[in-house]
């Protein structure tokens, strides 16, 4: 089965559809604009979708599955992740990073920390729960990136 990711006038993804490898082939094969052109005329647009683009469930092509939280850039000629978040640059591997490098560990004395980027204050939080108190506890930590530790907020 084929996939294909419609798009709207920004390039976002706006949904997937699957049609048949055989259909396809029959219109120019894989990554053909014959095949795009194929399934714009048997599945109507979104209100907001104006092109089809298609897309590999096994990433074989266009850098990764189109989804929702995907656009395409066309120039690249793939699926990018939407920008998490303003301060979030790509790298070369058109993957987006954080100004603050993300923490090499979530332990925090035998817990695990559920660690967020906290956009205002340019820094990673996390937060522990202890289920070994009741009621459970709860304790939010910074990461340090320059001793590369957590430390209590």
């Amino acid at each position: 089965m084929a996939h294909f990711a419609e798009l709207d006038s920004d390039n976002k993804v706006i949904r997937v559809i699957v049609i048949s490898n055989e259909d396809v082939d029959a219109n120019g094969g894989d990554l053909h604009a014959d095949a795009e052109t194929f399934v714009a005329s048997i599945v109507p647009y979104s209100e907001n979708g104006v092109a089809w683009k298609q897309t590999s469930y096994n990433h074989n092509f266009r850098k990764q599955y189109a989804g929702t939280i995907h656009y395409y850039d066309a120039t690249k000629d793939k699926f990018i992740d939407l920008q998490p978040f303003p301060s979030w640059s790509l790298d070369s591997n058109d993957d987006w990073q954080a100004p603050v490098t993300f923490p090499n560990t979530v332990d925090i004395g035998g817990l695990r920390a559920n660690a967020a980027w906290d956009e205002a204050n340019q820094r990673w939080i996390g937060r522990t729960f202890d289920h070994t108190t009741d009621p459970v506890t709860e304790t939010p930590y910074v990461w340090d990136a320059t001793n590369l530790q957590w430390k209590e907020d």
